[in-house]
């Protein structure tokens, strides 16, 4: 009897290849337990459908006759699966070898070093301070500003948005004794749970610091929803591209709070608000403890985008921005934005359960965390924007404004 193959791994990044010159599809790892990438050529790319954790080598072998043309293909059989196996793409005793080896490495390391610099902005400290000189500036003063919502998109796609967000800030002596508890989006954690590090934030700008007291506070108050060094830190840009703008604006130790939140995936399918859960209800009663707390000496920053749509997305839409079903979109996510604004964390997350968020709002856990916690602030949209991700796909983010009433 034929060895099963082992399927490919579910948290797997697949893409068309990005050069026309190189077609096929595009598969990297985002969690960067291997920093391979791989580019199937067309014609094989069907043959991926065999690593299903069902069909064998049989099926493989067989699918590849097919696909050839030709009776020998054990060298390209050899070939695709030590390929796949060789960079822990497959779910198989490599990957959870290489899996095991990075969270390990990541929780021992002293500090949450930068992943983003040199690709998504400057690793150069000059020439990364000229550019958010030139593109945001410095901080006007907003006394009455306790928070805002900001994109994490590539900053190239959304300047506009994120100086609209950044602008609104306090002034750099009026932030002195401020924490910064940044809500991020997490792209690749647990649902239902909080990613939490003690670690210090390294960008080309030097070491923010995080508030380990508020840290260690939020996980002895709610440890059932808390993931403590979570390894998603290492590997997101929702926190650290904030982090970034906050050094630009306050200095490299600026004091922060990191806080991954998962997708709250129980409530979205299952109905029900998300603190029927017991855990995310003792988290969101701990935050809201610190804020009535510390006051005015937290300011809330949230990370976020909206929309995600089109063929990258898996929708059977070519979206473009600002047009055809886009107008739609943005219909639909002005409506969220407005019960956002008006402090209704039921009324928006009712919206977000509608078709199980057809939406895809990555932003959705935080915002509804931010809710909950911040029940007393109202907020003003600033700024809202499609970015055309690809020729296929659009993500919307916004600028927002919140205050106190």
């Amino acid at each position: 009897m034929a060895d099963a193959l082992p399927r490919l791994r579910f948290n797997l990044d697949f893409m068309p290849s990005p050069d026309p010159a190189k077609p096929g599809l595009f598969i990297r790892d985002p969690y960067h337990y291997s920093d391979a990438t791989l580019l199937v050529p067309p014609p094989l790319v069907a043959a991926l459908e065999c690593f299903d954790g069902r069909q064998s080598t049989l099926d493989l072998r067989s699918e590849l006759v097919r696909i050839t043309g030709e009776i020998d293909v054990a060298d390209l059989e050899k070939h695709l699966f030590d390929s796949l196996d060789e960079a822990g793409f497959l779910d198989n005793p490599r990957y959870r070898e290489l899996k095991s080896k990075r969270e390990g490495e990541f929780a021992l390391e002293g500090r949450r070093e930068a992943n983003f610099a040199g690709s998504a902005y400057p690793a150069d400290r000059t020439k990364l301070a000229e550019l958010l000189m030139r593109r945001i500036g410095s901080a006007p003063g907003n006394s009455t500003t306790r928070a805002i919502a900001a994109p994490h998109a590539s900053p190239d796609g959304g300047w506009d948005t994120y100086r609209a967000a950044y602008r609104c800030l306090p002034q750099v002596e009026d932030a002195a004794e401020t924490t910064f508890v940044i809500l991020g989006t997490s792209h690749y954690g647990a649902p239902e749970r909080f990613g939490l590090t003690r670690k210090n934030f390294i960008t080309p700008y030097g070491e923010a610091q995080t508030k380990v007291q508020l840290v260690n506070e939020l996980e002895q108050a709610a440890p059932q929803s808390v993931l403590m060094e979570d390894y998603c830190h290492a590997v997101e840009h929702s926190i650290e591209f904030q982090v970034v703008f906050l050094q630009h604006l306050y200095g490299p130790g600026v004091r922060i709070l990191p806080i991954l939140c998962g997708p709250f995936v129980k409530s979205v399918y299952e109905g029900g608000s998300p603190e029927q859960q017991e855990g995310l209800a003792r988290f969101f009663d701990a935050l809201a403890n610190l804020a009535a707390r510390e006051g005015r000496r937290l300011f809330w920053v949230l990370g976020v985008d909206m929309a995600h749509m089109g063929r990258r997305y898996n929708d059977p839409i070519r979206a473009t921005a600002n047009i055809g079903e886009m107008l739609a979109i943005e219909q639909r996510d002005h409506e969220r934005i407005a019960k956002i604004n008006a402090g209704d964390a039921a009324g928006y997350w009712s919206l977000i359960q509608e078709g199980h968020d057809d939406l895809k709002w990555c932003g959705s856990a935080p915002f509804y965390t931010f809710l909950k916690t911040m029940p007393e602030c109202r907020g003003e949209l600033l700024d809202y924007h499609q970015w055309q991700i690809d020729p296929h796909s659009v993500v919307s983010f916004g600028a927002l404004r919140f205050y106190c009433i």
